[in-house]
C-alpha cells in the first residue's frame, strides 16, 4: 500500500510540472483513500473536448492503474501517468471531470481481512453469510462515504432512490422444477427471504395441481407462513375458485396473470384475453369484498413464443384493463427472457401513457443476458418496483427455452451500486440462494453470488 501511495503521489507531482504547480500531498492522505470503481466518464462534455482529448481519454493507451495494481486505487484526474514511467503530458487541455475519493466501505473492509472474520465466526455458523459478523457488515457498492452514487452523469440522475424487490422465487422460481420440493423447503425458503428484508415474497399459487403440480401443497405453505410478519405474502389465482381456496388458506393478497399475447393466453390459461379479462374482473370484485388487494401481471410483454414481437399497443390496451378493474399494482412480464432496452421503452412508453409509472413493475427473465440493462432502462424512466427471483430460479412451463428470472442477488448488487435503497440485506440474501440451490442439486444462478463466493473462498484459502 504504500508503493502504490509513492506511485500516485509521483502521478501527481507530474501533472504539477505540466501545469507549472507545486503540490504538497501528504503520503498518509494519498493511502487512506481509493478512487471510485465508477468515475463518471462526462459524456455530456464530449463536445467540448479536442480529438486529441478523446483519443486519450477513451482509448486502450489511455492512462489507467496497472493490472498488477488492481483498479480503483490510482484513478487520477484527467490523464495519468501512472501506466508508465515517464509522463509525457505535452497538451494542455485539463479534463471536465474531477476524481472522487471515499473511505473504504465496512463491507468491503470486512472481505479484504475475511481471515479473522473466519476465524471467529465460521465455526459457529453454517456459512460465511449467516454469520452474525457479515450480518452487521452489509457489503455495499455505492460509490463514496455517503452511501450515494456519482450523480454527474444525466443517465444515472433520474434513477429512484428507493425500489421495491418483489421476490417471486417460491412460486415462478420453483414452478417450473421436475423434481418435487419438500413443503418444508418451500417453507424455509419463503423464511430466509422474508428474514432477508425482502418486503413481498409471492408465496405459491392456487392452480391445480393437474396443471402445476409443484404447488399442490398452496395450503400447505400458506398454512406455515401466514403468520409471518415483516413481509407481504401474496399468492397467484387464475380464477374465483382459486381466489377462494387462498383466501381459506390464510392469504391477504392475491395476484392475477393475464397475456399480452392471444396464443399465449390459450397456451398458458386456456382462454382468450377477453375471456381472461372477464374471468379477472370476477375475482377483483371478489377481492373488493373481502378487502383483499389485487395485483396484476401481463405476460409477453415483449416477444411472445408463437406470435413473435407483441405490439406495444396490446400490451398498453391490457394493462389498462387490469388497472381499471381495480389492480392496485400491475407487473410487466418479458416472460421469454427476448426484450432488449430498445424494444422495452417503447413498450414502457406506451403503457405510461395509459397508466401511472407507480403503479407498474418490470418482471425480466434473463433468457438473453438482457435482464439487468433492461431494469436499469425502466428505473431511468420512473420504474421503482422490480420482480425478482432469488438465484435466478424460474421459467415458464408454456413458454418453451424461457431461462430463469433475473436472480434477486444481482439485482441487489446493481442498485446498492447505484446508491438505490432497497432495504435487503444482500449476505442473507446469498445465504438463502444457496440454500435452495443445494437442496436443487444445481449451482447458484445468480453471477453476483458466485462472485462473491469465490472471493470468500480465496480469502479463507490465504490463512
Amino acid at each position: 500500500m504504500q508503493w502504490n501511495g509513492v506511485r500516485r503521489a509521483h502521478s501527481i507531482w507530474c501533472k504539477s510540472l505540466t501545469n507549472n504547480t507545486h503540490l504538497h500531498i501528504p503520503v498518509s492522505h494519498v493511502v487512506a483513500t481509493m478512487s471510485s470503481l465508477e468515475e463518471p466518464l462526462a459524456f455530456d462534455k464530449l463536445s467540448s473536448m479536442s480529438s486529441i482529448g478523446r483519443i486519450q481519454r477513451f482509448s486502450s493507451g489511455a492512462c489507467r492503474p496497472r493490472d498488477d495494481i488492481g483498479m480503483g486505487h490510482h484513478w487520477i484526474e484527467g490523464r495519468d501517468c501512472s501506466t508508465s514511467n515517464s509522463c509525457n503530458d505535452d497538451d494542455k487541455e485539463s479534463f471536465p471531470w474531477r476524481r472522487h475519493t471515499r473511505k473504504i466501505s465496512e463491507g468491503e473492509h470486512l472481505l479484504r481481512n475475511f481471515s479473522t472474520l473466519l476465524g471467529r465466526s465460521c465455526a459457529a455458523s453454517g456459512t460465511l453469510w449467516e454469520s452474525k459478523s457479515f450480518q452487521e457488515h452489509k457489503y455495499h457498492t455505492c460509490s463514496n462515504e455517503n452511501g450515494v452514487p456519482h450523480s454527474s452523469n444525466k443517465f444515472v440522475r433520474g434513477i429512484p432512490k428507493f425500489v421495491k424487490i418483489v421476490e417471486v422465487g417460491p412460486r415462478d422460481g420453483l414452478q417450473n422444477e421436475k423434481n418435487i420440493v419438500p413443503t418444508s423447503v418451500k417453507v424455509e425458503l419463503i423464511q430466509r427471504l422474508v428474514s432477508a428484508g425482502l418486503p413481498v415474497v409471492e408465496a405459491t399459487s392456487f392452480v391445480s395441481p393437474k396443471w402445476v403440480p409443484q404447488l399442490a401443497d398452496a395450503k400447505d405453505v400458506m398454512g406455515a407462513v401466514s403468520t409471518l410478519d415483516g413481509a407481504r405474502l401474496p399468492v397467484l389465482t387464475p380464477n374465483v375458485k382459486g381466489f377462494e381456496a387462498a383466501i381459506s388458506a390464510g392469504a391477504k393478497e392475491v395476484a392475477i396473470f393475464a397475456s399480452a399475447s392471444e396464443s399465449f393466453s390459450l397456451s398458458n390459461i386456456n382462454c382468450t384475453i377477453e375471456e381472461s379479462l372477464s374471468r379477472f374482473r370476477a375475482v377483483t370484485t371478489a377481492a373488493k369484498e373481502h378487502s383483499i388487494p389485487v395485483r396484476g401481471y401481463v405476460s409477453c410483454v415483449v416477444g411472445c413464443p408463437k406470435e413473435g414481437p407483441v405490439p406495444p399497443s396490446k400490451v398498453a390496451y391490457v394493462v389498462k384493463e387490469l388497472y381499471e378493474m381495480g389492480c392496485f399494482e400491475i407487473s410487466l412480464g418479458d416472460t421469454i427472457g427476448i426484450g432488449t432496452p430498445g424494444t422495452v421503452v417503447p413498450m414502457l412508453e406506451a403503457v405510461m401513457a395509459v397508466v401511472p409509472a407507480e403503479k407498474l413493475a418490470v418482471h425480466f427473465h434473463d433468457t438473453y443476458g438482457q435482464a439487468l440493462a433492461n431494469i436499469l432502462v425502466s428505473l431511468q424512466m420512473g420504474i421503482n418496483i422490480v420482480d425478482s427471483s432469488i438465484a435466478g430460479l424460474g421459467g415458464c412451463p408454456y413458454a418453451k427455452g424461457a431461462s430463469g428470472n433475473v436472480a434477486t442477488e444481482d439485482v441487489v448488487y446493481m442498485l446498492n451500486g447505484l446508491g438505490v435503497q432497497t432495504n435487503v440485506d444482500l449476505g442473507k440474501l446469498i445465504a438463502a440462494g444457496d440454500f435452495i440451490s443445494k437442496h436443487l442439486g444445481r449451482p447458484n444462478g445468480s453471477k453476483a453470488a458466485v462472485a462473491l463466493n469465490r472471493r470468500i473462498i480465496a480469502d479463507a484459502s490465504k490463512i
